[in-house]
């Protein structure tokens, strides 16, 4: 017998075996669908989060918040200074009447909060962006120190700051998931050596007539390899999709929204999809040649095991 025509036969007899035990194997499909999924939704949701904080990083800026005595050609001067800095691409000065526009537009539901004031309730700013490229971090920092210390600046707000956070909180976030999906995928692969090795059991009887008629142990234990293989695919063929349709529902219920447009904007790409299935698969032989020690199949020792050669 070749390998194709034992790779056909492994594949028969794992699919069968998954029809006759179709129960157990639904579990062990389960178990590692749920494993995979908790992992794909942590990854879905710190690669989007990655991708904004690469965004907004690009467009990071320098604001500077004005004091309300500030003076019209104190303002002037400010622009003026920082429109000449060598690193600066572009200055805006954005008053209290677009500031508050501003936030109406962006937390329609909080709009509210600006309502009613005698005096606009949001300060007058200037928008100072830079290219990254052109200014060092540390040059930057201090360019702020010394906006923070002129008389018309009640606050200097660096974005930088908040991304530096965002960030530290998003590498948090991606070790938990990491960790947690490694506790889920172990319980996973536990689940399929206990099918597998339930399953082998079952067929102990057949096994033991293989053996007497010369089988090697790779065409006895290749089917059951086959069948956590299959099983681990099948979980994460599953997980795949129960992610996307989370995904699609979680647009569709938050769509036009500011969390839907910065947390769920897009789903994971073709090889993080092929990466969750494959690990599913991986996760399922791990399972099978867990289970399949030689005691747990009744193997002769091994000087009399003709291991791996095929039958004859």
């Amino acid at each position: 017998m070749n390998l194709v025509q034992a790779l056909r036969y492994f594949l028969h007899e794992a699919a069968v075996s998954l029809v006759r035990s179709w129960k157990v194997s639904a579990l062990a499909v389960l178990t590692i669908a749920v494993s995979l999924f908790v992992g794909g939704a942590l990854m879905l949701l710190t690669s989007n989060l990655s991708d904004l904080v690469s965004r907004w990083r690009a467009q990071a800026k320098l604001v500077v918040y004005l004091t309300p005595e500030a003076t019209a050609d104190a303002v002037s001067e400010l622009i003026t200074e920082a429109r000449a800095h060598p690193g600066v691409v572009g200055v805006e000065s954005i008053s209290a009447q677009t500031a508050r526009a501003r936030f109406e537009r962006s937390f329609p539901s909080l709009d509210r909060l600006v309502e009613g004031w005698k005096e606009e309730p949001l300060p007058a700013s200037v928008e100072i962006s830079f290219d990254p490229a052109r200014i060092g971090a540390e040059e930057l920092a201090a360019w702020a120190e010394e906006l923070r210390g002129r008389p018309e600046a009640a606050l200097v707000d660096d974005d930088r700051d908040w991304l530096s956070q965002l960030s530290a909180m998003i590498a948090v976030g991606r070790g938990v998931g990491l960790g947690l999906g490694a506790v889920l995928l172990g319980a996973a692969v536990f689940t399929i050596a206990s099918v597998i090795r339930l399953t082998a059991y079952l067929y102990h009887e057949e096994i033991t007539i293989m053996r007497i008629v010369g089988a090697t142990e790779f065409f006895i234990r290749g089917p059951f390899y086959l069948e956590g293989l299959l099983q681990g695919l099948l979980g994460g063929v599953l997980a795949v999709a129960a992610l996307y349709g989370a995904h699609a529902a979680a647009v569709a219920r938050v769509a036009g929204s500011v969390w839907g447009e910065l947390i769920i904007d897009r789903f994971l790409g073709l090889p993080q999809v092929l990466f969750l299935i494959a690990l599913g698969g991986a996760a399922g032989l791990a399972g099978a040649v867990l289970s399949l020690r030689r005691e747990s199949l009744g193997a002769p020792p091994d000087s009399e095991v003709d291991w791996p050669q095929e039958a004859s």
